[in-house]
C-alpha cells in the first residue's frame, strides 16, 4: 500500500521516468505496481539476491533518514509523519549539506551538474 500511495503521489509525469530500481522486497510484489511500471512504460530493475551493495547509495540515504529522523521519534497519526517527512525531505534536500556532494546540499549540486 506503502509504494502504491507513493506512486499516486508523484506530482510529475510519470511517463518522464525510465527505469524504477528496487532491491527484491516484498512490498514491490504485486500487480498494481507491475501494472503502473507497464501503462507508463518504465523499466523494471532489480538488485541481485544477497547483493546490498547493488542497493548502497539508497541504503545509505533511508540509514540517514532512520537516524536522523525516525529513531526516537512516536508520530500520533499518519498526517503528523506526513507533515514532518515532507519537512526533513525539504530540509535534507535544501539546507542540509552532504560531505559525499562536496559539501553542497543536493539541491545544490544537482543545479551545479545540469
Amino acid at each position: 500500500a506503502l509504494v502504491q500511495r507513493a506512486f499516486s503521489g508523484v506530482n510529475d509525469n510519470l511517463n518522464r521516468l525510465e527505469l524504477f530500481h528496487t532491491d527484491r522486497g516484498n512490498e514491490f510484489k504485486n500487480k498494481l505496481i507491475d501494472q503502473a511500471l507497464e501503462t507508463f512504460d518504465i523499466e523494471r530493475s532489480l538488485s541481485n539476491r544477497g547483493t546490498p551493495y547493488d542497493n548502497a547509495v539508497a541504503e545509505a540515504t533511508f540509514k540517514t533518514i532512520k537516524t536522523e529522523f525516525v529513531y526516537g521519534r512516536v508520530f500520533t497519526c499518519q498526517h503528523e509523519l506526513d507533515y514532518e517527512l515532507f519537512d526533513y525531505v525539504n530540509w535534507f534536500n535544501n539546507i542540509r549539506i552532504h560531505e559525499s556532494l562536496d559539501y553542497l546540499t543536493p539541491s545544490e549540486y544537482k543545479l551545479m551538474h545540469l
